[in-house]
């Protein structure tokens, strides 16, 4: 396979990998070495994965060199319907297995928060750890299939949790602490987990917060629970809870092996053998137009196709030191943590991303020597207007790969990450989703990466982008999906026996195909432009625009902080309603509408132009903190929004409340 040509100011952003050092042209020769196969592209070898799905998938597992305890039978046991195919049926192995490979003294975890607590943990005493907790467990009665849920930070303890947990062949789902109670009850009674492991307190923002109410009530809440371990509290407050007949509470400290003046030998780690397709994690919709899904994600298929992501697309060697800014309710925690499969070091932050100083993710990366960093495009957006340039306050030369996801990433923003982060990275904008836990469209090393444009499908996923009529388009808008299975889909929702939700979630729109509910297009460099969610793209005139390319216009408006639009019901049609936040004490006038007006008509078209303009002082979002556009929708017209505590700030809508009164003449 060709290497990119050398980095260039064009429209075309390059980058170069020393010769030997990328996993992606390692793959290619492996393939042309053991199959006699040769790729002038990644284009070609894409074709190749889908046109042969099983041989891909197949050397992949190989190439990834995933400890099986026994082979699969078969490949892929297809079914009548394409979320019936089995993948690898038959294999037997552990997800902990294979993240513990390793078992040195080579640095696994760096935990940092805004407060400046500092921990760091070995393999070799992550492996010890994870031992003993296990083995714990095992005692306590935890069999394969229960789940036991976190309350937790992003915190070593709670990576800790998980390993063992997964490790005796547990089902691993968490929530991060700024989930309101009924958010994490609407999630965590449906799957009644045995075992909670919380934290009692957390920081966010220069404030501390109490969680011990919260814990009682999820006490009161979960009759499943019989056992709470309290992660060791870092911010001063007393742990008092006590726990009911039902239920105990322990400290962490408690536990065998997990107090730091505890030198007792770890007892033998014996790995579950799961299937393939066991439950691994359990995943939530985001719960703002009922109560959340509860997604299903197996064991192989989560191992495989997050080493498949991190070794050929992200290129992750045992010499990176990775990170992403996540909280443990968000998917990318999950995908973060699978990179100890890779023997990489993992930095995990917790806190606010823009406390107590703006650069805060820059000092972190900076002073932990990250070389892969991640973050979301809406953080690089506001770090943006908060005048946040690393190219001139921070040397970071170890960072070779950025990566973007939890929305569009503009084309300005890749200007901002070129300009004014790092001039000699690999931007990668990636996008896919907690359904599939994976990406379906992100980036690779040896590819140009164009402004503003996706790299490329990713390996083994047959996206395509279908019009109205199912028919495959380029160069136009149109839904995402999959044409083919592949190992990382759900097995299904929980307590969906017939799968009658899981299908019509994802198989009611085209018949045997995979509907993401993105609405994107494919661009003439073989590259992918997400547009919107489907549900929430407007349609005024009968002509179909995503949210994303009117946030692209307003965003580049340095007083505007953030917007929402939604489609307003009106006159037999619907028209553009945009809500922006402006920056402190601006007001709203016509000269700023105007510009507003201007900025989308000039760089979007006439069409996108909103029909309204309004200010408020608050934008509501997702407890992942995705905008809430469907919530806004729903209060303009009248209709209740079904699940508020899905989220972060429910208490935002009664400023749309009020203002869906003025819009109504």
């Amino acid at each position: 396979m060709m290497q990119p040509a050398p980095y260039q100011l064009t429209d075309a952003y390059h980058t170069e990998l020393p010769v030997g050092e990328c996993h992606l042209l390692d793959f290619c020769r492996w393939l042309n070495k053991t199959q006699g196969l040769m790729f002038l592209n990644y284009e070609a070898l894409h074709h190749w994965s889908v046109t042969n799905p099983e041989a891909f998938w197949q050397v992949c597992l190989n190439f990834c060199d995933i400890t099986l305890q026994r082979a699969p039978e078969v490949i892929c046991k297809r079914g009548q319907h394409f979320w019936q195919d089995r993948w690898f049926p038959g294999a037997r192995l552990n997800y902990a297995e294979n993240l513990l490979r390793y078992r040195d003294n080579h640095l696994a975890l760096i935990f940092r928060d805004e407060l400046g607590h500092d921990q760091q943990l070995s393999y070799a005493a992550l492996y010890h750890q994870v031992a003993h907790l296990a083995h714990w467990l095992l005692t306590q009665g935890i069999k394969p299939g229960d789940r036991v849920a976190g309350f937790a930070a992003n915190r070593i303890e709670t990576i800790i949790a998980m390993l063992a947990v997964t490790a005796i062949g547990g089902v691993w789902t968490s929530c991060s602490p700024d989930f309101g109670v009924g958010g994490i009850l609407d999630r965590f009674s449906q799957i009644e987990p045995v075992m909670l492991f919380a934290v009692s307190s957390h920081a966010y923002a220069g404030k501390t917060f109490d969680h011990q109410q919260t814990l009682n009530q999820l006490i009161a809440g979960l009759p499943s629970l019989r056992t709470v371990v309290l992660i060791p509290d870092l911010y001063g407050y007393q742990q008092t809870l006590q726990g009911n007949a039902g239920c105990r509470v322990l400290p962490w400290q408690s536990l065998p092996g997990l107090n730091p003046d505890d030198k007792s030998v770890a007892p033998a780690l014996e790995f579950y053998a799961a299937e393939f397709s066991e439950p691994l994690f359990i995943m939530y919709s985001s719960g703002t137009t009922g109560m959340p899904k509860c997604i299903v994600h197996s064991v192989g298929g989560t191992l495989l196709q997050h080493m498949k992501e991190h070794r050929l697309h992200v290129n992750l060697r045992r010499k990176d030191v990775l990170f992403f800014f996540t909280t443990c309710g968000w998917m990318m925690w999950n995908w973060l943590v699978s990179g100890l499969a890779s023997g990489a070091t993992l930095v995990l932050y917790d806190g606010s991303p823009f406390h107590p100083n703006p650069a805060i993710l820059f000092d972190v990366a900076r002073d932990t020597g990250v070389s892969i960093f991640g973050v979301s495009a809406k953080y690089l957006a506001a770090a943006e207007k908060a005048s946040v340039r690393p190219f001139r306050t921070h040397m970071l030369p170890r960072i070779h790969t950025l990566l973007s996801t939890g929305s569009p990433l503009s084309a300005e923003g890749f200007d901002y990450v070129y300009r004014d982060i790092k001039s000699n990275l690999l931007l990668q904008s990636i996008s896919g989703g907690t359904d599939i836990i994976s990406c379906f469209v992100l980036g690779n090393p040896v590819q140009a990466v164009h402004r503003g444009e996706i790299q490329c499908a990713g390996l083994g996923m047959d996206v395509a982008i279908f019009d109205e009529n199912g028919d495959a388009v380029h160069e136009q808008k149109g839904e995402l999906v999959c044409r083919q299975s592949f190992p990382s889909m759900p097995t299904g929702f929980w307590n969906d026996p017939d799968q009658q939700k899981f299908r019509a979630a994802y198989f009611d729109r085209f018949e045997n195909c995979w509907t993401h509910g993105d609405y994107a297009e494919q661009t003439a460099n073989h590259g992918w432009i997400i547009v919107g969610r489907s549900d929430t793209v407007l349609n005024p005139g009968g002509v179909r625009i995503g949210t994303a390319e009117i946030y692209r216009q307003v965003e580049q408006l340095p007083w505007v902080l953030e917007s929402v639009a939604v489609a307003q019901q009106w006159e037999n049609d619907v028209r553009i309603v945009l809500f922006v936040r402006l920056s402190e004490d601006l007001e709203l006038d016509a000269s700023l509408q105007l510009q507003i007006s201007q900025q989308i008509r000039s760089g979007a078209s006439p069409r996108h132009v909103p029909a309204v303009i309004l200010q408020v002082s608050d934008i509501p979002k997702t407890l992942n903190g995705k905008i809430a556009e469907i919530a806004v929708r729903e209060t303009l017209h009248g209709r209740p929004v079904k699940n508020r505590d899905a989220l972060a700030n429910p208490e935002s809508l009664r400023e749309y409340e009020m203002l869906a009164e003025t819009l109504k003449s």
